[in-house]
């Protein structure tokens, strides 16, 4: 059985939705505030000081380590706890929510990486690193609320970052954002921006909906226009806020 500890001086992580103090895990925040790369390519011409910046406008993804510490009250239960903790980790081959203590606001999606080499101590603790492949955003939770519109308005961004939506459209007609105005030629369909398709369920929208310009609309920093057509009577925005 994992032991729980107490105090301020413990933090944990949760991992799609689990927290590591199901398994006796805790960690410390080193790290964990790092910021991602951005993809810059720096080319030099012959004959020409300095280099040429070459911004690809997106940012690298970042590994985010966790210098980690499991108690059990036991030596069988410190096997067991490791075991199971690894287990699960290793059981997510696709990205996931990660969060901590640290960030209370926000979450990144991760894919467990490396770590896990145990340092123990008396057989019932043990310290070690977790490591994850983490998407460069870190995703606000307050990006996560749903807005719901049945007329045309505004929606503010928070953040210094373009975001990419997920909008929810019920009704036939055009919707205008930002200058993009979608065609939607049957309902529901929910379009995500950042995935870049449209769906209803498991069944394929992309053919119902056209992009002019042909492509995605992004909700700039700032006040960002939503303009409904009258064929539209709702719209739900999920709106992915996030920072690095």
């Amino acid at each position: 059985m994992a032991v729980t500890q107490t105090g301020t001086a413990f933090k944990t992580l949760s991992f799609n939705n689990t927290s590591s103090k199901t398994y006796g895990v805790y960690i410390t925040g080193e790290a964990v505030y790092n910021a991602p790369e951005r993809d810059i390519e720096m080319i030099t011409i012959p004959g020409r000081n300095g280099a040429i910046a070459m911004d690809y406008g997106r940012f690298q993804n970042i590994e985010v380590t966790y210098p980690a510490g499991i108690f059990a009250s036991s030596e069988a239960d410190f096997r067991t706890a490791i075991s199971d903790f690894r287990n699960f980790l290793c059981s997510k081959t696709t990205y996931v929510k990660l969060t901590d203590d640290y960030n209370p606001d926000e979450y990144r999606m991760a894919l467990y990486k490396s770590g896990l080499e145990v340092e123990p101590t008396m057989l019932r603790a043990g310290e070690f690193n977790i490591t994850f492949e983490c998407k460069p955003q870190r995703f606000l939770t307050s990006g996560d609320t749903v807005t719901t519109m049945t007329a045309s308005g505004s929606i503010s961004n928070p953040t210094n970052f373009d975001s990419k939506p997920l909008l929810v459209v019920t009704g036939t007609g055009t919707l205008t954002v930002n200058g993009v105005q979608i065609t939607f030629t049957a309902s529901p369909t929910t379009v995500d921006c950042e995935a870049m398709e449209a769906y209803n369920g498991t069944t394929s929208r992309n053919g119902s909906i056209t992009l002019s310009p042909n492509r995605f609309p992004v909700l700039s920093p700032g006040s960002n226009t939503i303009t409904k057509g009258s064929g539209i009577s709702q719209v739900k925005i999920t709106p992915r806020w996030w920072r690095v």
